[in-house]
């Protein structure tokens, strides 16, 4: 439904991001502190409701997609990346965030997300990373620590963890992010830098939050002993790849979040698709009816 904006409208507040459906995350969730950030971070970038495509994967995170408003859409478990993709191409004007969680995005979605990243498509991709399937009740998923006894696996995974940091920088991102739900100040920050790297094609942002039902090891307490800002310890995200790289899967001691890298010099994908060049419209506002009728003929 579109949003009425009066004319004394002064930008948006949190409130018109509320709805009356009840979050219905396990208390302690991650995903109460990534939903606040999001809602947030949307405000003060002055995007109101109406302005934005909010597009969601399956999943535990996927249940917000019906915990705020706006335009919204809930996806195919690991697909929300293309359909993301595909909103933004059509109407290049719109903001796009899309949502998924580690086990969708770096098993079942993994191409997805490769060739999003490897297109640089503009738009932010949001990671809800907390190592495991919560909706499927504590499966492990790709980014569980190998040795991890989870209760589809009670011996641990065979296969090795996969370095999902060090696979998203030999795709050479153009921005890169990592943050802790549990520190929203932070997060809205990093989203408000993600939202508006669009322009410059993919944003990729890490967020490591707490399951606090089946992740028994990555726990609120842990990760908040264990990350802390990089950008305030002095890193500069428009160092080299090589530098951000290192930092990004040096996580044996501390954990780096904030921007860990950021590119603005290289094309996002419609910038590089040239029957576009020089369009001034968007494609949504090409769509129109067409006579195909000579085009059967040739078809009889």
């Amino acid at each position: 439904m579109i949003m009425l904006i009066p004319l004394e409208y002064n930008g948006p507040k949190m409130q018109d991001y509320r709805c009356s459906a009840q979050c219905t995350w396990c208390d302690g969730c991650g995903d109460y502190g990534i939903w606040t950030a999001v809602k947030r971070a949307l405000v003060e970038l002055r995007i109101a409701p109406n302005q934005v495509c909010l597009c969601f994967d399956v999943g535990c995170h996927g249940n917000g997609s019906d915990k705020l408003t706006g335009y919204r859409f809930h996806g195919l478990h690991g697909r929300v990346i293309p359909f993301a993709a595909g909103a933004k191409l059509g109407n290049m004007k719109l903001p796009v965030i899309a949502f998924g969680g580690d086990g969708a995005s770096f098993s079942e979605g993994i191409g997805h997300l490769v060739h999003g990243i490897r297109s640089n498509y503009p738009i932010t991709f949001i990671l809800h990373n907390n190592a495991n399937y919560g909706l499927t009740l504590g499966q492990a998923s790709a980014l569980t620590r190998q040795e991890q006894k989870m209760n589809s696996s009670p011996n641990g995974i065979p296969e090795h963890t996969l370095n999902s940091m060090d696979m998203v920088f030999a795709l050479e991102p153009t921005f890169v992010a990592r943050g802790f739900s549990g520190d929203i100040p932070q997060l809205t920050k990093i989203f408000k830098a993600a939202i508006e790297h669009q322009k410059h094609g993919f944003a990729f942002v890490d967020v490591l939050q707490a399951c606090p039902t089946y992740n028994f090891f990555a726990t609120h307490e842990y990760l908040l002993g264990k990350c802390y800002d990089a950008n305030a310890d002095g890193h500069n995200p428009r160092c080299e790849p090589s530098k951000a790289r290192a930092l990004a899967i040096n996580t044996s001691e501390k954990i780096a979040t904030g921007i860990l890298y950021q590119c603005e010099d290289a094309p996002n994908f419609y910038e590089r698709l040239k029957p576009r060049n020089g369009k001034k419209t968007t494609l949504v506002e090409e769509v129109k009816e067409c006579d195909v009728e000579e085009f059967m003929k040739k078809l009889v």
